[in-house]
């Protein structure tokens, strides 16, 4: 990669587990400043141990909280003096279908994947605007085509691509630059911590991640689609062809997703 993010100021939100935590460390080393939140004291503490010398800042924020995305970029701003990149990666799924789910989880999922992002796009958009400079949005190919057991994760997704594009065409003559990434099937805690129908967390997921697409290839092709301006990306085969069969054949596709996602009649978790 070339030196694009060298001594640039980079925002991860999410950034202990999964692609976060990727995006982070493969940021450390190609020259950039990272500054970085999360729900757990004890993961961020453990990141910063892991890079004592790196010009990295951690801190806890919960992204659905207003406030502590509003403090997470005065902070930021306070120790290196602006934003360049907004990676909003923090996210959250759910497993269950709706006539099983209570609504307070759906809330919870947009609170989290939409307004999360929202709300930090917001208060980093100023520095963004003057540097000229990038917001991302981790989305889904459920930001695309919308998945039984994750109506709300799905509407979460829909609404972020939508939200982006929105705000892409407000900041066209800006100079900044607005995408949105869907890296499929990766491998990330993102399954683990996917919300039942009681708001718990599932806590082990039945897929089998070892065909996985691990998530230092999902970061490094995140980065590279930043310096390359894309406007979005698929990065799976299977996503790809998800997205054209949900275009051109809807009512195929429907029974496609049903025959993936049931066994037995039941929803595979």
């Amino acid at each position: 990669m070339s030196s694009f993010f060298k001594d640039k100021v980079v925002v991860v939100t999410g950034g202990t587990d999964g692609i976060g935590k990727a995006l982070v460390e493969e940021l450390i080393d190609i020259g950039a400043k990272v500054s970085t939140c999360g729900r757990n004291h004890d993961k961020l503490y453990l990141l910063q141990t892991q890079h004592p010398s790196a010009p990295l800042h951690t801190m806890v924020a919960d992204v659905s909280s207003e406030n502590d995305c509003r403090r997470l970029m005065e902070m930021t701003v306070k120790i290196f003096g602006t934003i360049d990149i907004l990676l909003n990666n923090a996210g959250i799924s759910m497993r269950s279908e709706l006539i099983d789910a209570s609504v307070d989880v759906i809330r919870k999922v947009m609170d989290i994947n939409f307004f999360g992002t929202v709300n930090c796009t917001k208060y980093a958009l100023p520095y963004i605007i003057e540097k000229k400079g990038t917001i991302v949005g981790v989305s889904s190919i459920a930001g695309y085509r919308g998945l039984p057991g994750r109506s709300g994760y799905s509407a979460s997704k829909f609404a972020l691509q939508g939200w982006l594009e929105a705000i892409k065409t407000e900041l066209k003559d800006k100079g900044v630059h607005v995408m949105w990434v869907c890296p499929g099937f990766t491998t990330s805690n993102i399954r683990n911590a996917a919300l039942t129908k009681e708001g718990e967390e599932q806590g082990s997921s039945p897929m089998d991640e070892g065909n996985m697409m691990s998530a230092q290839e999902c970061a490094r092709r995140i980065l590279v689609a930043i310096e390359k301006k894309k406007r979005s990306v698929v990065m799976t085969f299977t996503g790809k062809r998800a997205v054209f069969m949900n275009k051109f054949f809807p009512k195929q596709t429907d029974s496609l997703i049903h025959k993936f996602y049931y066994k037995d009649g039941k929803l595979i978790k």
